[in-house]
C-alpha cells in the first residue's frame, strides 16, 4: 500500500491537528513464566512453522484490550492449522510503553522470531528501534502510524474501522432511547448518552462521533457527553467517571477503555451501557446492551501467511465489516428496544456495502457550518494544500488514507466535560 502523510482538518477556515492513538491496558509486571510463553500447534509432516512473537501491554485476564488480542490468536492458530500452517507463539505479558518495550523487541528477534507483533500505540518509537537491526524479521504496529511512513521495508501498521461497530452501537442505543422517549419514561431532552473517553486522541474523538452519529439517526433529539479518564485502563477512574455521567442525567453510558466498571456503574445507576472489545452483558445484565470489537484473527491471518509463503504483505493495513475485521457483539434482547436486531442487520449490511457513510457530512455540524475540506501535514509540520483530501463524496473518509484515525472534529451535540488529556 502506498505511504500516506498524516491528515488534519481545515473547518471554516480553522484547521484542526490530528492526533491518533490506540487503547490498551496499563502495565509494567513481569510475566508470570518470566515474560514469554510458547503456543505451538504442533507440526505435521509439509507444514510450514511460523515463529511469532507478540508484546502486550496487559494480559488476558484483564477481559479487554489485550484479552481481544488473545481471542484473535486463538482463532487465527486454529484456521492456518487448518492450511497447513504452524503458528509457534511467543508472548511478553504486561510490557510497558517504555524500554521494556524495546528488551521485548530483542528478546523476541534473539529467540528467532519471523514476525513480532507491538499492540500497544506507544510500543512503536521502542520497535522502531528494534527493527533496523533485524532486516530479516517482519515488524507490526497495531493501531500505530510511524511505520507507514518510515524507510524500512520490515515495518509496518494495522488497524480497523472501529469506528463502523460504534456507529452500530449507536444505533442499539439510540433506538433504547426513542423507545424510553415513546413510552414516557423520559422526555426528548432527555436523551443523554454518557461516554467514558481514555484521551483526546483521533481514535477516541472518531469513535464517540460515529458512535453519536448512529445514535442521532434513529433518535433526532439525542446529546452527549463525555468524559476523559487520562488514562486506557483505570477500573476505578471509569467507573467514577460513569458514576458522574448518570449524575449528570445521562441515561445511557458508553465508553473508550478497557475495564467493565462504566457497565457495573450504569446498572447500578439505572442507566443503560454499550461496551468495547467484550461482551459486557455477564457483568450487567440489566444495563448492557452491546458491544464491538475489532476480530483481530482476520489481519494475522493476512500477516502470518503472507510469512509463511514468503510474500510480501501490505506497510500499512485498514479494514473493517467488509472483511469482518470489524464485529458486533451479542445483542442483549431482553433489553434491547423492539426492532433493534433487524434496524442492526439492515444497519451493518449498509455500511458492509458501501451505501451508508458513517461521516456523512450532510449528519452533522460544527459550530453550525458543515464539514468542508481539509489539509495534508507534511514532514515538517507545516500545513499544506493536498490533492488527497478526507472530505469527498459527501463524507469525510476516516482510514482511507491511513490506517489510524485522525478525525478529531468537535461536532455540534457533543459537549466535552472536562479538559483534554
Amino acid at each position: 500500500m502506498k505511504k500516506r502523510k498524516l491528515l488534519a482538518l481545515l473547518l471554516a477556515g480553522s484547521m484542526v491537528l490530528s492526533l491518533a492513538a490506540c487503547g490498551g491496558t496499563q502495565g509494567n509486571s513481569e510475566s508470570p513464566s518470566g515474560g514469554g510463553e510458547t503456543v505451538s500447534g504442533g507440526e505435521t509432516e509439509g507444514n510450514k512453522t511460523v515463529k511469532v512473537g507478540l508484546i502486550c501491554i496487559g494480559d488476558e485476564n484483564d477481559q479487554g484490550y489485550t484479552y481481544n488480542f488473545i481471542r484473535g490468536k486463538e482463532a487465527v492458530t486454529e484456521a492456518l492449522a487448518e492450511k497447513g500452517i504452524t503458528v509457534d507463539w511467543q508472548i511478553k505479558w504486561n510490557i510497558g510503553e517504555d524500554s521494556s518495550c524495546e528488551d521485548a523487541n530483542i528478546e523476541l528477534a534473539e529467540a528467532g522470531c519471523d514476525l513480532i507483533i507491538n499492540n500497544s500505540y506507544g510500543f512503536e518509537p521502542f520497535m522502531l528501534k528494534v527493527a533496523p537491526d533485524y532486516p530479516e524479521i517482519e515488524f507490526i504496529a497495531c493501531t500505530n502510524q510511524a511505520s507507514a511512513v518510515d524507510d524500512l521495508p520490515n515495518t509496518h501498521n494495522a488497524f480497523a474501522n472501529i469506528y463502523e461497530g460504534r456507529y452500530l452501537a449507536g444505533v442499539v442505543a439510540g433506538m433504547k432511547l426513542q423507545e424510553m422517549i415513546d413510552n414516557g419514561d423520559i422526555t426528548a431532552d432527555q436523551a443523554v448518552i454518557g461516554y467514558v473517553g481514555a484521551y483526546s486522541f483521533a481514535e477516541v474523538i472518531s469513535g464517540f462521533t460515529a458512535y453519536y452519529l448512529g445514535a442521532k439517526s434513529v433518535c433526532p433529539s439525542v446529546t452527549m457527553k463525555v468524559q476523559f479518564v487520562g488514562s486506557w485502563s483505570d477500573a476505578t477512574e471509569e467507573g467514577n467517571a460513569a458514576q458522574a455521567l448518570c449524575d449528570a442525567g445521562c441515561v445511557m453510558i458508553s465508553q473508550h477503555s478497557d475495564n467493565t466498571t462504566p457497565a457495573t456503574a450504569a446498572q447500578n445507576a439505572g442507566a443503560f451501557h454499550t461496551g468495547y472489545n467484550n461482551d459486557m452483558i455477564s457483568v450487567a445484565p440489566e444495563a448492557s446492551l452491546i458491544g464491538t470489537r475489532i476480530d483481530w484473527s482476520v489481519y494475522f491471518e493476512y500477516a502470518i501467511e503472507a510469512v509463511a509463503n514468503g510474500e510480501e504483505f501490505d506497510q500499512d493495513w485498514c479494514h473493517g465489516m467488509d472483511e469482518g475485521a470489524v464485529v458486533m457483539t451479542p445483542l442483549n434482547e431482553e433489553i434491547a428496544a423492539a426492532g433493534t436486531a433487524e434496524k442492526l442487520a439492515e444497519v451493518e449490511k449498509a455500511i458492509h456495502d458501501g451505501e451508508l457513510q458513517v461521516f456523512d457530512t450532510t449528519t452533522f455540524t460544527v459550530e453550525g457550518q458543515p464539514l468542508t475540506t481539509c489539509m495534508a501535514l507534511d514532514t515538517d509540520g507545516d500545513f499544506v494544500a493536498d490533492s488527497e483530501e478526507a472530505v469527498f463524496d459527501g463524507a469525510f473518509h476516516e482510514s482511507y488514507f491511513q490506517s489510524a484515525p485522525y478525525f478529531t472534529v468537535q461536532i455540534d451535540g457533543i459537549e466535552w466535560l472536562n479538559s483534554a488529556y
